[in-house]
């Protein structure tokens, strides 16, 4: 007698072995892909957000792909990869100076001129006499602590370019791996997005969305975050070119870079260097850092970014800053940016999850 559930039965294993199989095989491809994750998820990342200017170099080259990928990939090395290395280096230079700067300004007894000049200052300088009379009496413990400052950021930026060359051959290879993988994803981008697409198991309404939210939360993330974090620190930079602060590149670099913090950011750079020109400069230097750092470039954070990202990244701050932290923590620099993309994805993963199986009943009270 024939059993009609055998067919049932053997599907099912076959079903269950391929899945197996398949988890398997995407495992060990993982270890494999594994030493190239960062240069690929930068390419990624890269590619995703200059892809309409892509499509219309694309146009102009009457469907020619080959070379337009090539102009991108020739494009994007000029305009992001370039400047980077620019900076880095001047960051590397400056910091250096910085250092022999300010043992020079303790040597000639800057710091006790510091605080007797602060002692006259209208309001405050009633209030810091008596941390000022501390800071003269152990003034030779914090100047060393100043200068063990100095040295950890200086021999930190030394080992790090000293890794550099070190490691000249990994970076190159690194190097040499995102821009090969940004030519074919420009190329053959849309080919292998559309098989993932048909291959992610889900209805065509949730997939669409989902996908669609991940767009636009990589374009508006990535371009939010670094367009305002270039602008910080082209109008940093600028003013403290135009108050005669020393070192401008290196502290305009750096206010770029502190500003892609959730909190604080460029406040660690102009804060001190306001306090400085108080000090050493007209006090009307000081007043314009303090208007240029706490007003115009505050007001980039919190109105150029927010109008930058818009609602295609409407995530809630404090999973913001956690997904940020976290992904630094965790990810390295690119987790700045993969970790409110996950976050994001997460969430509207969240969002399809709780439209298909959860009721419309109203939520009980907190």
């Amino acid at each position: 007698m024939a059993h009609p559930s055998n067919g049932f039965d053997r599907n099912r294993i076959f079903a269950l072995f391929f899945l197996a199989l398949l988890v398997a095989l995407l495992y060990f491809l993982g270890l494999i892909f594994s030493p190239f994750l960062m240069p690929i998820l930068w390419a990624i990342i890269l590619v995703r957000v200059s892809y309409p200017i892509y499509r219309r170099v694309l146009a102009r080259l009457h469907g020619r792909a080959d070379p337009a990928a090539a102009i991108m990939t020739v494009a994007v090395l000029m305009l992001a990869v370039a400047p980077a290395a620019y900076f880095v280096f001047a960051l590397v230079q400056e910091s250096m100076a910085a250092y022999e700067h300010v043992a020079q300004w303790l040597q000639a007894g800057g710091l006790t001129q510091a605080a007797e000049y602060i002692s006259t200052v209208p309001l405050i300088g009633a209030y810091s006499q008596e941390w000022l009379g501390r800071l003269i009496v152990h003034r030779e413990e914090f100047e060393a602590s100043i200068m063990t400052g100095g040295r950890v950021v200086s021999g930190f930026l030394l080992a790090q370019a000293a890794d550099v060359a070190k490691n000249a051959v990994l970076i190159a290879s690194d190097f040499l791996v995102m821009l090969f993988t940004l030519f074919f994803l420009f190329r053959d981008g849309q080919h292998l997005f559309d098989r993932l697409y048909r291959a992610v198991p889900l209805n065509s309404d949730h997939k669409a969305r989902l996908f669609e939210r991940m767009r636009t939360t990589i374009v508006a993330v990535v371009s939010g975050t670094l367009l305002t974090a270039m602008a910080q620190g082209f109008v940093s930079g600028l003013a403290f070119w135009s108050l005669d602060v020393p070192f401008p590149v290196f502290l305009g670099a750096l206010s770029a870079l502190l500003s892609l913090l959730p909190f604080g950011g460029t406040f660690f750079v102009w804060g001190p260097v306001a306090l400085y020109l108080f000090v050493v400069a007209p006090v009307w230097k000081g007043a314009v850092m303090i208007a240029v750092g706490g007003g115009l470039v505050g007001i980039m954070d919190n109105v150029l970014q927010p109008y930058l990202i818009g609602s295609g990244a409407s995530l809630p701050v404090l999973a913001l800053f956690f997904a940020s932290v976290g992904g630094l923590a965790y990810f390295g620099f690119i987790g700045l940016f993969l970790g409110p993309i996950l976050l994001a994805i997460a969430m509207a993963a969240f969002q399809i999850y709780e439209e298909q199986y959860q009721g419309t009943a109203p939520y009980p009270s907190l």
